[in-house]
């Protein structure tokens, strides 16, 4: 739902409400888009450290198997 600046200043306590209720509200201020009021949950999905790569590789379960090894005949080129 979009709020008028005024209407969400007026009305500060449904504006709250709403956004716990039924996700993120969005202000305008003279006409354009301004902010975007969320739930403290929401927020904290936001702003949670994500691993890197490197870490989600690393944490994943331990799989004892071994691969063979493809015997490919590599192409000749000319440098």
């Amino acid at each position: 739902m979009s709020w008028r600046l005024r209407d969400a200043r007026d009305r500060f306590s449904a504006l709250v409400e709403k956004a716990l209720t039924e996700g993120p509200q969005h202000v305008t201020r003279r006409g354009r888009p301004t902010v975007v009021v969320i739930s403290e949950a929401e927020y904290q999905k936001l702003v949670k450290p994500r691993r890197s790569l490197a870490e989600h590789l690393l944490s994943a379960p331990k799989v004892d198997i071994e691969f063979e090894r493809m015997n490919f005949k590599l192409r000749d080129i000319d440098l």
